[in-house]
């Protein structure tokens, strides 16, 4: 242990400030004081005050980063019961919803046989379709486990930021931004607290001048709700490895933007679209209408698209250019733009949920429901479930030992609607694995039966999933081409699914410097990069012969602020933190296999500091 090191006592230190230590925090600090202003319990590291509860949030702030959200809310609203749309800043009404069905309008799409034949049957039929227009079709029927009636959509960014507001007002728990958790304090298997990113190192972590040993921060119980790519999660996923028969080897990256809609747009406020079919089979887009004229959208990009460039951005431009979407958007302006991974094996990546001294919540815990599509509800439901398990331990002077922790905490949410609509959606998206059309049927099966049927398919790690480039462009693209753009593009410092994809047949990008601009030009615009200095790179590489053997480089065609190039000197790729987002997309779209676990990947992603900031969340 370094002697320099400091350490501070706390009853409870959370990890991550989202969705689910919102419900969290917030269950908690009403249940530990009285209404006469007195604890509860008291603290045991400050007797007579109630019990010292602190959070520490990687981002600068806990409402930064960009993200629509459409929800049911049930947990939210059961928590805020006469919460209104208008008490939370960009927040709305479902007032309609869409599912839409987007033809393609260029001819690259990547279609198997059965949806080009469905596609000519579509624009044949034409006009005579009552639902068909833009070469698009409106689906007339959404299923019943898709629908969000009555539910709200949101800024994730405005609704986390308002939240932390009122937790820090109640004056119980502390948020601490701008504070990356490096990892967990274990002792003998039991989680004895947390360990704070070191300061004052240059960028591989080497001590210079200033330097400042991470904090030891030690309490009873840790709370981790770090998200799918949060260095304290993955390291106890790593002590413990996961539950027999659950893996974490579906995702999905989330490109977003915020756009100021032209004036005169005809979309109303609470519309919520989600569209499916283009610009891939399997990418998905949504379009969320929130007040002030500004809509949320963007498209998913999922790891059973087996493309390696997987570039989002450019998909995104594409699906905005598609004509249904561009008569409402043509004329609009980019407000904010943001990225990120979400988990999408659900309860089949659900962890262990509590061990020693310390309990999981959130999406890191398998909360995300893959067949209704909706995960932030979810996730502050399983942080509302913790607390009222702690409050009962705290009364009850029981410690924080995983088995208290399994009957108190654990045992509420095998019992809860959560987990009972967890159980219906774990296998709805397997067939997936096999195709867009098989998925889609498979999805149907498991939401109409409620679960008891599906179209299985074994899932894969990603470097099993993802081709080579000649054999992903076969028949489209000869070896020869592709290995000229690789020498070119490479040369140059580039990624190389502009020029493959200008190959392929997609239409160049005709910037109109508002809404189609530039990868970079959206990183300054709608939302700018800080990387606060002093602190180790939190991307890395764990074997670089790996790297300068690797010819997909899918780190670097996936990555969503360009912050990973090419390196013309050495094969192993260069990373600048200053544009990095932290979306995690490199950690989960790597091809290679780590030399230690097959189950991970050849990049090492860490805690890190800053992120993006977005202009408007």
């Amino acid at each position: 242990m370094d002697d320099n090191r400091q350490t501070m006592e706390a009853d409870i230190v959370c990890v991550g400030f989202g969705p689910a230590m919102g419900g969290f925090l917030t269950t908690l600090s009403k249940g530990l004081v009285k209404e006469d202003g007195s604890p509860v319990v008291e603290s045991a590291v400050m007797p007579g005050m109630p019990p010292q509860v602190i959070c520490y949030e990687r981002a600068d702030d806990p409402g930064l980063g960009v993200s629509g959200v459409v929800t049911g809310a049930r947990a939210i609203r059961e928590t805020f019961p006469g919460l209104k749309p208008a008490d939370v800043p960009m927040c709305a009404a479902i007032a309609e919803e869409k599912l839409v069905y987007l033809l393609d309008p260029v001819g690259a799409s990547r279609r198997p046989w059965i949806m080009r034949a469905a596609d000519k049957g579509i624009r044949a039929l034409g006009d005579r379709l009552p639902w068909y227009h833009d070469q698009a079709v409106e689906l007339p029927y959404i299923p019943p486990f898709l629908q969000k009636h009555d539910g709200l959509t949101f800024s994730i960014g405005q609704f986390n930021q308002w939240v932390a507001g009122e937790v820090m007002a109640g004056g119980v728990a502390q948020v601490w931004p701008a504070t990356p958790v490096a990892e967990p304090l274990l002792e003998n298997r039991t989680v004895v607290g947390v360990r704070l990113a070191d300061q004052g190192v240059d960028k591989k972590g080497t001590p210079e001048g200033a330097y400042m040993p991470g904090m030891d921060v030690r309490a009873p119980l840790t709370v981790v709700g770090d998200g799918p790519v949060g260095a304290v999660g993955r390291a106890l996923d790593r002590v413990r490895g996961l539950p027999e028969g659950h893996h974490q080897r579906d995702f999905a990256v989330g490109m977003k933007l915020v756009v100021e809609l032209p004036e005169g747009c005809a979309l109303k406020e609470g519309t919520v679209i989600h569209t499916v079919g283009y610009p891939e089979p399997e990418i998905f887009g949504f379009l969320y209408v929130l007040p002030g004229n500004v809509a949320s959208l963007g498209i998913f990009v999922p790891s059973w698209f087996d493309n390696p460039v997987r570039t989002a951005y450019r998909y995104l431009q594409h699906w905005m250019q598609h004509p249904y979407l561009w008569k409402h958007l043509k004329g609009g302006t980019l407000r904010s733009f943001g990225a990120k991974t979400l988990q999408e094996a659900g309860r089949n990546g659900e962890p262990y949920l509590v061990g020693d001294g310390y309990a999981r919540i959130g999406e890191g815990s398998g909360t995300t429901n893959v067949l209704t599509n909706s995960g932030v509800d979810e996730a502050w439901g399983s942080g509302v479930i913790l607390a009222k398990a702690v409050l009962e331990l705290l009364e009850a002077g029981k410690p924080f030992t995983s088995e208290n922790l399994e009957a108190a905490y654990v045992t509420r949410r095998r019992a809860s609607r959560l987990d009972a609509e967890s159980r219906k959606s774990a296998r709805a998206r397997e067939a997936f694995s096999l195709g867009f059309v098989p998925g889609v049927i498979g999805m149907g099966l498991a939401g109409l039966t409620g679960g008891l049927l599906c179209w299985p398919a074994a899932s894969k790690p990603t470097h099993r999933r993802i081709p080579s480039i000649e054999d992903y462009y076969r028949g489209r693209i000869s070896p020869a081409a592709i290995e000229a753009i690789r020498q070119d593009a490479t040369a140059k410092g580039l990624a190389l699914h502009d020029a493959l994809m200008d190959k392929a047949g997609w239409p160049a990008i005709e910037y109109d410097g508002q809404l189609l601009i530039s990868h970079q030009d959206a990183l300054l615009i709608g939302g700018k990069v800080q990387a606060a200095p002093g602190y180790a790179d939190h991307v890395t590489f764990e074997n670089p012969d790996v790297c300068r053997a690797c010819r997909e480089k899918t780190c670097i065609e996936a990555c969503s602020g360009q912050a990973i190039t090419t390196n013309p000197d050495d094969g192993v790729p260069l990373f600048d933190r200053e544009k990095c987002v932290h979306c995690g997309a490199c950690l989960w779209n790597c091809s290679k296999p780590s030399t230690s676990d097959p189950e991970l990947t050849n990049i090492r992603f860490a805690a890190g500091a800053g992120g993006l900031h977005s202009a408007e969340n």
